[in-house]
């Protein structure tokens, strides 16, 4: 009998290389979702026969990060993970026979910045601010669901390299000669911004802040791994065993796109320009220094443990997809 998965917040490009990757190993895929699924946020009885007798459920519903954290998208990012993990906790429940693994995204952002050592999940130190609180009442709200019958992990996922991720922009910035280190520095504070814990601190100097990732490859490779390691549970770092800071994130690609220079982008440029796109600068000045301990001491093999194949593979794929393209995509 084919599996039976089912994917909560398969909208971005991780829930859809997901489903895509399932399916085609022949697995029934059913979605949770507010458009175009077979379940919608809000019918639980449905979402409860989805999840009756399911192999495994993979949540990734909540609001993107990526915006400004004005008190409006504060709480929409606050509720769209926090309702989402508690009504999946009353579906499985609800069922006679539940899935028999959960995986709930979370994120590496919960730990503190990190320059010193590396955050692992046994020595890991959560941090503070309005990010971590996000995380930390995520991971709260999927361990109070009521399922004992559902193994619970806790995926902290680092950012997610592949095609439609983060790296995109980087790579167009590359392109455009702004290919350089984005650097912290001082920058002025609002008590509104302290209060709501959204001001980023000025730490790392000259681009040296950590930048953990992992490929999108390797997400599917640790949920396959986790369906077979039934000793594996709670809190999971997903990212790569070797993390790099922002000056060598930028040089590598750089040289994956043989562009051979790159401005760097000082704190107050950073400041405007992503206040022109309606985003953060803490999404790439804090510093976030991840190792996947338990996944490595559980015997996961990486396909992209290094940062250049991993850019590599993504730039190579996105080449190939617009030369069979009627219309070319720009990188």
């Amino acid at each position: 009998m084919a599996d039976r998965i089912v994917i909560a917040g398969a909208s971005g490009f991780i829930g859809a290389d997901l489903a895509e990757a399932f399916r085609s190993e022949g697995a029934e895929v059913r979605l949770i979702g507010r458009r175009g699924a077979d379940a919608a946020w809000g019918q639980t009885a449905a979402i409860t026969d989805l999840l009756e007798g399911a192999d495994l459920l993979i949540n990734l519903a909540g609001k993107s990060v990526n915006c400004r954290y004005g008190p409006a998208n504060r709480a929409e990012i606050l509720r769209s993970r926090i309702e989402t993990t508690r009504e999946l906790g009353d579906a499985i429940a609800a069922c006679r026979v539940p899935p028999t693994l959960w995986i709930n995204s979370s994120t590496a952002t919960i730990y503190r910045h990190a320059e010193d050592r590396p955050m692992t999940e046994s020595t890991g130190e959560i941090g503070t601010g309005f990010s971590v609180g996000i995380a930390t009442a995520w991971e709260q709200e999927l361990a109070a669901a009521p399922t004992p019958r559902t193994r619970k992990v806790a995926l902290r996922m680092a950012i997610v390299l592949g095609d439609g991720s983060a790296l995109l922009p980087l790579l167009r910035l590359v392109r455009f000669g702004l290919g350089g280190p984005q650097l912290d520095g001082p920058w002025f504070r609002t008590r509104a911004r302290v209060a709501a814990g959204t001001f980023h601190e000025f730490r790392a100097r000259w681009g040296r802040q950590k930048f953990s990732w992992i490929h999108i490859a390797d997400v599917l490779g640790i949920v396959r791994f986790l369906r077979e390691h039934e000793e594996l549970e709670g809190a999971v770092n997903a990212s790569s065993p070797h993390p790099v800071d922002n000056v060598t994130l930028m040089r590598t690609l750089r040289r994956v796109l043989r562009v051979p220079f790159g401005l760097p982008a000082p704190r107050p440029v950073l400041e405007v320009g992503t206040a022109l796109i309606r985003s953060e600068t803490e999404l790439v000045l804090k510093s976030r220094w991840v190792v996947p301990e338990r996944l490595i001491a559980a015997g996961y093999a990486f396909e992209y443990p290094e940062l250049e194949p991993a850019v590599r593979q993504i730039v190579n794929q996105r080449s190939t997809q617009s030369r069979s393209d009627p219309v070319p995509r720009a990188l």
